[in-house]
């Protein structure tokens, strides 16, 4: 059957297919392992904290997901690739990559900024989403197929206000931006030495997704300076990283998808 006469619903089933996300087990990753799931595929989670993934796997599949949770540090190039290659040897084949884990450790702003916290922060962003994106990729080149998705921000591309969050909120400082920013053009760069396998790479770049509790008074703020006025919930990236790992999204690569409810446009 060729592809202009598959149905839209066809071009997004991800039945018999595997994939990867990393720190799956909480917040945005738990969603697009929900996501992935819901199209049909099985789902390794994965992230240093071993227990939590598990833990949340074993939750999945109590309503009937195909999820394995596993620990990996994404920064120990050894531990990926066992990783990628248990998916391999108990699937044949690798089809989705969701570079996932990372996170903002700032505590001190410029011009006191901590030099250990912006290594900390590149590494675990930057180093770790290299060494997932390529350890997938090798694996994904025999089939000639495969998707690669990296998780950017909006400060990938924008500068963050300091004047707009409270004094008790930790905002992503200086080393987040600079790590997003890094993982926005390593895509485009795994884009363009991938290309030529038929394997796409592409970013999400979330914007205000509260985690947990925050002060009623910041999110009234947020909420103001975006269009659609509301700050979002991870379930609003499902529909992105369904379209970026499956048949409806093979002719796109190395693009940004910026999901942040218009936050960007002022």
């Amino acid at each position: 059957m060729s592809d202009r006469t598959r149905k839209v619903q066809e071009l997004f089933d991800l039945t018999g297919r595997t994939a990867i996300v990393t720190g799956g087990g909480t917040h945005l990753g738990t969603a697009f392992t929900e996501a992935l799931c819901d199209l049909g595929a099985k789902v390794y989670i994965a992230s240093r904290r071993a227990g939590l993934c598990q833990e949340v796997a074993e939750g999945l599949r109590g309503r009937g997901m195909d999820v394995t949770g596993t620990g990996c540090d994404v920064t120990d190039e050894s531990q990926v690739d066992a990783l990628v290659q248990r998916v391999i040897d108990e699937n044949d084949r690798l089809d989705i990559a969701v570079c996932n884990a990372g996170g903002s450790f700032t505590t001190s702003y410029p011009p006191d900024a901590d030099i250990d916290e912006f290594r900390r922060t590149l590494e675990i962003n930057l180093t770790g989403t290299y060494i997932t994106a390529q350890s997938a990729g090798r694996a994904m080149i025999p089939a000639k197929r495969g998707s690669i998705i990296t998780l950017g921000s909006i400060g990938a591309t924008l500068s963050m206000d300091p004047r707009i969050y409270n004094a008790e909120f930790r905002r992503s400082g200086p080393p987040y931006l600079a790590a997003k920013g890094g993982v926005l053009n390593l895509t485009r760069a795994f884009a363009a030495e991938f290309g030529q396998y038929g394997i796409t790479a592409n970013c999400i770049s979330p914007g205000q997704i509260p985690k947990g509790a925050v002060n009623p008074d910041q999110t009234e703020t947020f909420r103001n300076m975006i269009p659609l006025q509301r700050t979002g919930l991870s379930e609003d990236l499902k529909g992105t990283v369904a379209l970026l790992a499956s048949d409806a999204g093979t002719w796109i690569t190395g693009q940004e998808f910026r999901v942040d409810g218009g936050w960007s446009i002022w």
